[in-house]
């Protein structure tokens, strides 16, 4: 029995940021192979051609499935208007660009005031957001589901995110600090950049947060070993190119023969568990957003003040 409700993202995204190409054929192929794990699948958009992207979509539809349509930032308005309005659920990309927040927004106004053309202000489609983390926008526009790397890539550098609190509550409408705790991270000498660095009661702060989700910051030590000659034992690894400070404290010229000891597993010497709670902070957000669906309109105010 299937645990988990899953969303296939076509990853054309990454192969168009790599230079790489994705075969439509196998793509289908792919999803009716495993289509009894996945609940909902996008389409092979094409990036920069919204013409190929919806003749995709009809290629797929004729195979027998149904895809999620893709409408991009910078596409003609016509192919979002057709999308509205002969489908129940669709996505928006193209929303990781260099074109800044504001026109982000100001876009992403024009698309929902689109799909909210109704007497009560109301969503007529279930709309995805592609690369959507953004509390500003996360708020501001009544989407159905959005994605984002950002929980992943902020645990890999060695951070985590923790909830700004008020009044003794976690408040999930203001941004989050993120606080880097890895013991390779490299600002653990710039004060006030990274946990331990921070004073007393900031850390009883963020560690209040961390207690509480089921986690601890961990605790590793750095000793010098011959690389060619010893063996590693339970709880020991090899430092990398990020141990360069413990390198320098232990006085070794190389990081080649430094070994870290993990004392006490945790968020500081683990990215699994940063991982964990990044995601716990996700699931949190999610539950503090109002219930879809919710009206959007340009005359009120959103949350965060902007008109």
């Amino acid at each position: 029995m299937k645990e988990v409700s899953l969303f296939l993202d076509s990853g054309a995204y990454s192969a168009f940021s790599q230079g790489q190409s994705i075969n439509l054929e196998n793509y289908i192929a792919f999803i009716k192979q495993h289509q009894e794990y996945i609940d909902v699948y996008a389409n092979l958009d094409v990036i920069g051609d919204a013409e190929a992207t919806l003749k995709n979509q009809k290629t797929m539809e004729s195979a027998g499935l149904k895809p999620i349509p893709c409408y991009h930032y910078g596409e003609d308005v016509k192919y979002l208007n057709f999308y509205v309005d002969h489908y129940s659920y669709i996505a928006l990309g193209g929303l990781v660009t260099s074109a800044g927040s504001r026109a982000i927004m100001e876009h992403l106004d024009k698309c929902f005031t689109i799909i909210c053309d109704t007497i009560d202000h109301m969503p007529k489609v279930k709309v995805h957001g592609f690369g959507m983390t953004s509390l500003k926008l996360l708020w501001r526009y009544p989407w159905w589901s959005c994605d984002s790397t950002s929980w992943v890539f902020t645990g890999r550098f060695g951070g985590i995110f923790v909830p700004r609190r008020q009044n003794g509550k976690y408040v999930y409408e203001a941004f989050p600090f993120k606080i880097n705790v890895s013991k390779r991270s490299p600002s653990t000498k710039d004060e006030g950049q990274h946990f331990s660095t921070m004073s007393a009661m900031e850390q009883d702060e963020i560690l209040d947060y961390i207690n509480q989700k089921g986690f601890v910051i961990g605790q590793s030590a750095y000793r010098v070993e011959n690389r060619k000659k010893y063996k590693l034992a339970s709880g020991e690894r090899w430092a990398n190119s990020a141990d360069v400070d413990a390198c320098r404290a232990s006085n070794e010229e190389s990081i080649d023969n430094l070994v870290e000891v993990i004392i006490e597993p945790g968020l500081c010497n683990d990215y699994k568990k940063r991982d964990e709670i990044n995601l716990m902070y996700f699931l949190d957000l999610e539950n503090c957003m109002p219930r879809w669906p919710w009206p959007f309109t340009l005359t009120k105010k959103t949350r965060f003040g902007f008109k």
